[in-house]
């Protein structure tokens, strides 16, 4: 896409999330966008919008169970043609703690990667993914069935750790990244 010279790439980072913590990562790598020389800006996915006017795509959402949510897929799947022309990434958040590797010796971003990237990659031809730590707060109102579930049985509450595990630092290397790869200003 040919972008006027002297004027910033208009970049959105379109966002799905249930609780708040996928937003904050979004708007983070807005923030870091803008802070390169891009006009950057974040928008969830449930609002309605027009992405013509966008140079750039940064799409993400949280991750339950391997799963993006479901506006994820909707939202590549309906604007497929326009973001295969486009620069586009994806990132999820989900696992939680801070340990990179799990008991087996696997990588726990690497694990909970979600298992409709590899479809969704291949459809807009993205430049490049990133899976970040989470955030859950067990007392927070359930936003969907697994979390419902969860309320009733008194031991699963206990079984996921509660906190806030997102790294800033990788969510401000990874924009980075990504302000690089675009050249910022044109």
């Amino acid at each position: 896409m040919e972008v006027e010279r002297g004027t910033p790439m208009k970049v959105l980072v379109a966002y799905a999330s249930r609780h708040g913590a996928t937003a904050g990562i979004a708007e983070r790598i807005a923030a870091g966008l803008g802070a390169a020389g891009l006009a950057a800006e974040a928008r969830s996915i449930s609002e309605y919008f027009d992405p013509a006017p966008y140079d750039a795509f940064v799409i993400g959402g949280a991750t339950y169970m391997a799963h993006v949510m479901k506006d994820v897929t909707a939202f590549i799947k309906s604007h497929e043609v326009l973001l295969s022309e486009r620069p586009v990434w994806l990132f999820s958040s989900g696992p939680l703690g801070t340990d990179r590797v799990d008991a087996e010796g696997h990588d726990v971003l690497e694990s909970a990667r979600p298992k409709e990237f590899e479809k969704l990659s291949g459809l807009v031809h993205t430049r490049g993914e990133q899976v970040f730590f989470g955030a859950w707060d067990p007392d927070a109102p359930p936003g969907g069935l697994a979390e419902r579930l969860m309320k009733l049985v008194p031991a699963a509450k206990d079984a996921l750790p509660a906190g806030d595990f997102r790294d800033w630092d990788a969510v401000d290397a990874w924009a980075a990244e990504i302000a690089a790869a675009l050249g910022g200003v044109r």
